[in-house]
């Protein structure tokens, strides 16, 4: 497999661990994760001005801080800002997009504009170029306001990779690893393999029903494969608590029952709201997310449907 190193220059643009140790970091939303290692985790309240929930963390180096995602807006940037900085002011030098939808990128410029490089696998670059101007367009019809998005900028990935990518913070390597398609053609996980701390992204959700409409689902399950061989202690997601490999074996089971039940239902009925109801019945409880059950009906199982409502 190819793997690409980034070294970090200045001015130059291009053991095991217990969970029952993780603090909250004074004053504000992230937790340690490790030594180094900082996230937003556990996140209850999935209000889209509350980037539906997602996860974004910090690994902080010798040489500056590299960002696990940005939320959805530049107010929310700015809060993760402003928590980074209670932590440490150390440079942020690298911004890595796990995928490309907006509750993990919108924020990016607001760390663009402090100098740092916004890194991303090579299919959610094209996808985001592709439709990222109508995406925060669009956001307004998911809940966001103009007060909400007030401020809020594009900021493309300017690195790209397609297999492997390390990125050296100093005394610190991040490895970016794309296990293939899953939550998106081009998610990715951020692994630091001396700590055996890994983030999933939205290729795992914990707690919440996930988004499911452009996955591959049989490459999903065949990802969750490969990030679980990665061995990780602590798995932060891209939604929910702190994790482990018993949430990923979840995660799988969710995935082909929830295709099993939308496949058997969508061939009987084309009415959303029954297919919507019967799959309520069959999934397991989770208390976040419940309208993504219908949205990946709609849109992965019912789209085109003649008679849909």
């Amino acid at each position: 497999m190819k793997r690409v190193t980034v070294l970090f220059i200045p001015l130059i643009l291009f053991c095991c661990l217990s969970t029952s140790g993780l603090t909250a970091f004074a004053d504000t939303g992230l937790t340690k994760i490790a030594g180094n290692v900082y996230s937003y985790v556990d996140v209850k309240n999935s209000s889209p001005q509350n980037s539906f929930g997602a996860n974004a963390g910090i690994v902080i180096g010798r040489d500056g801080i590299l960002v696990i995602d940005t939320l959805v807006s530049a107010r929310e940037a700015k809060r993760f800002i402003d928590d980074i900085r209670a932590i440490s002011d150390k440079p942020i030098r690298y911004v890595v997009n796990t995928h490309y939808h907006l509750d993990h990128s919108f924020g990016n410029a607001e760390f663009a504009k402090l100098g740092a490089i916004v890194v991303a696998h090579a299919n959610d670059r094209q996808t985001m170029l592709r439709i990222g101007e109508a995406a925060l367009q669009g956001a307004r019809e998911f809940g966001l306001s103009e007060a909400d998005l007030a401020g809020t900028a594009l900021a493309y990935p300017v690195v790209a990779f397609t297999d492997r990518m390390e990125i050296d913070l100093g005394d610190q390597i991040v490895e970016l690893i794309h296990p293939g398609r899953s939550h998106t053609d081009g998610s990715i996980v951020v692994f630091l393999s001396d700590q055996k701390v890994l983030f999933a992204g939205d290729a795992l959700f914990t707690g919440y029903h996930p988004f499911l409409a452009e996955g591959n689902l049989p490459d999903w399950l065949k990802a969750i494969d490969a990030i679980a061989a990665l061995d990780a202690d602590v798995i932060i997601p891209g939604h929910g608590p702190l994790s482990t490999g018993k949430d990923l074996a979840d995660m799988q089971e969710y995935l082909v029952s929830f295709d099993a039940m939308a496949t058997a239902l969508s061939a009987e009925s084309s009415d959303p709201e029954y297919v919507f109801a019967e799959m309520r019945k069959g999934l397991p409880a989770r208390p976040e997310g419940e309208s993504l059950i219908r949205a990946n009906i709609m849109m992965k199982y019912l789209a085109g449907k003649e008679g849909n409502k």
